[in-house]
Parts: C-alpha cells; structure tokens; sequence
C-alpha cells in the first residue's frame, strides 16, 4: 500500500562520527550503507536487504555548537510540510528546521511537540514506497515499533492525533509508570506513548530496531564500544527488547526473539 499522511518512513542517526557509527550498527543490525551523493554533507543511506531504512548524518562542528547532539529521530510522512509547521507553531511546538529539501524528494522540516520531543516530516514525492516501518510482519533490520515517552502524555496525544490522524489502540495499566497507550495508523499498528521514567532525562522518541536474537546483540553492544541501560526484557507476545547508547552517545532501542 502506498505511504500516507501519518506514516513513519525514514530512520536518521545524527552523529559525531560517521564511519564509527556505520562500523557499529553494520554489525549490530546488519545494515549495509552507501554514500547518498548528496555534495557538501556526509549523509550515509543504510539499508536492510534491498529496503532502505534510513540515513546517517553526520554533525558539523556548526550544528554541535547550535546545540545537536548525537539522536535518533524518526521522519513522518505528510501532505504538506509548511501547512504542518503552521499547525505544530500554533499547538505550541517548536520549529528548529524548515524550508529545506531533500533533493529528488521533497521538502522536509525538523519539529518538536510541546514537550520537547524532536521529529521530523516529509512530503515525500519520489514516487517510492518506504518500506523502513515493518507494518504488517516482523521483518529483521527494520523499524518494529516507535515508542514516545513524554512529560504529558495526555497533551501528546491531543497533539499526535491532532497532527497525524493517529488513532488510540489498546492500554496497558504499567502500576506507577501509568497507563502505555498503543497507537493504530489505519490498519496496522505504529507505536505507543507512556509517562517519561525519571531515568529518561527528556522527553523522546525511541524507535525499535529488529535484530534475530537478543542475547547476541547485547553482548555485542557491550563488547563493541556501546553500552547497555535497560535490558533484555521480555514484553508483552514474547520478544524481548533493550535500550542501550552507542559509542558516540546516541540512544537506540532494539527488540528480538531470545537466544544464545
């Protein structure tokens, strides 16, 4: 099915060094890379087979000192990026990047939500199908699922749905942690929001990542410069997942089945 307004479809690693980082996730997820030609940035597309899944940027001394910092952020699919920034202005979110295009794309923005969460959009018309968000079946290297902790969970989702067109799924009551609200878009599941754990620092996206295993994952994080802070931890159907940072600080989050 083609992509639509609210759909996630396009994964970016913004970091402090390129090659270290493709060093990394090549072997954690079994990406392959190649250079986007884009002339006057370092911008490594990855992929998962022959399905492109994302790009890695790669900071310039010009946007740390703006304040970037190594992140992954998640690219949604709209119908109109200027009509979107307007919308996201007026609900009180922010706008760090607007009126710019990927060339033989379209144009794109990076916003945040009013609690500070960063994302991007895009008018993607290249005419392709993304395939980076795994919709309908589990599908290894790809997006499984993206996950906002927030500050106000209530606020966040007025402001996604409002945006999006997202719609509320299923609940789960987590205790003290309160309720982790699951999100359709049309006929297949995107993602959840929760309450923003007092160990997360700041409000944001995380987006899971497919590896096979997750046992051999974890020890490869830990043996290859990374470092694990939340897991492996079975969840709800049988996979298990884990959250770590990568050796130039970046958060990921992956998930899998078990195995040695």
């Amino acid at each position: 099915m083609a992509d639509k307004h609210g759909d996630f479809v396009w994964y970016e690693l913004m970091t402090t060094d390129a090659a270290a980082a493709q060093e990394f996730y090549s072997g954690l997820l079994g990406w392959s890379f190649e250079d986007s030609g884009q002339e006057g940035v370092d911008y490594r597309v990855f992929s998962a087979g022959e399905t492109q899944i994302g790009g890695v940027l790669a900071l310039t001394d010009d946007m740390t000192e703006g304040g970037a910092r190594p992140a992954w952020l998640g690219y949604v699919r709209v119908d109109d990026v200027p009509a979107t920034v307007e919308k996201v202005r007026a609900a009180g979110g922010g706008v760090m990047v607007e009126g710019q295009e990927v060339p033989g794309v379209g144009p794109f923005a990076l916003l945040s939500d009013p609690q500070g969460a960063p994302f991007y959009v895009i008018d993607d018309r290249s005419g392709q199908d993304s395939g980076a968000f795994a919709k309908y079946a589990p599908r290894e290297g790809c997006c499984a699922w993206n996950e906002l902790v927030t500050d106000d969970p209530a606020a966040a989702d007025r402001f996604y749905r409002d945006l999006f067109g997202w719609e509320k799924g299923e609940a789960m009551d987590m205790g003290e942690m309160g309720l982790y609200q699951m999100y359709n878009q049309g006929d297949y599941g995107l993602g959840a929001m929760m309450q923003r754990p007092e160990q997360m620092p700041v409000s944001t996206w995380a987006h899971y990542f497919r590896v096979p295993l997750i046992d051999p994952a974890n020890d490869y994080v830990a043996a290859n410069g990374g470092q694990v802070v939340n897991g492996p931890m079975e969840i709800p159907g049988g996979d298990y997942v884990l959250q770590g940072v990568d050796p130039q600080g970046a958060f990921f989050s992956i998930i899998g089945a078990k195995g040695g």
